[in-house]
């Protein structure tokens, strides 16, 4: 079951749902927009490599925008950051922002129940297309689940993407080998 606006605000209210900075504007009928943050990143090596640690290299957009080249994947953040404890966060790109051809997740659009963090994007595009900081950039629909949670994902010892930062994150594939 998607949870609608009203019961988004009151999970938001009760802090099973959490957004920061949470803005009403932002609310959909049953979603809630988030943002681009100004923090890019690129993969720094041309051919990554699953069972290594693939270094990034940040990118800050100005105010006048960045232009994403087609071919290129970039890690994006969102401005938000977000914790969900009793539902299941997937994030979709805004149709506005598919429209102009711009992919957010390769795989990664659901999240965790107990997931605390800003939301690394995998962002790729299908012709250049200028970017800002702040824009709309995709929307969380929230899923409720249906019994008990044995295992929450801020809990687990083994969860690659605890650690709290407002900066893309690389894959932590290498991590699994």
């Amino acid at each position: 079951m998607i949870l609608s606006d009203k019961k988004i605000l009151e999970a938001v209210a009760q802090g099973a749902i959490v957004i920061e900075p949470f803005r009403r504007d932002c609310l959909g009928t049953n979603s809630y927009d988030v943002h681009l943050s100004k923090h890019l990143a690129v993969y720094q090596d041309r051919v990554l490599d699953a069972k290594k640690h693939n270094l990034i290299l940040p990118i800050e957009i100005p105010e006048e925008g960045f232009e994403l080249q087609p071919g290129t994947l970039y890690l994006g953040v969102t401005e938000e950051y977000t914790e969900t404890h009793n539902s299941v966060p997937f994030l979709e790109g805004k149709s506005s922002v598919g429209r102009l051809g711009i992919d957010i997740h390769a795989t990664a659009g659901k999240g965790d129940v107990g997931f605390c963090n800003h939301w690394t994007l995998e962002i790729s595009c299908v012709q250049p297309v200028r970017v800002y900081a702040g824009m709309p950039i995709g929307q969380l629909i929230y899923f409720l689940v249906d019994g008990t949670i044995e295992n929450y994902y801020n809990k687990k010892t083994n969860a690659k993407y605890n650690q709290r930062t407002d900066k893309p994150t690389e894959s932590m594939m290498w991590k699994n080998f």
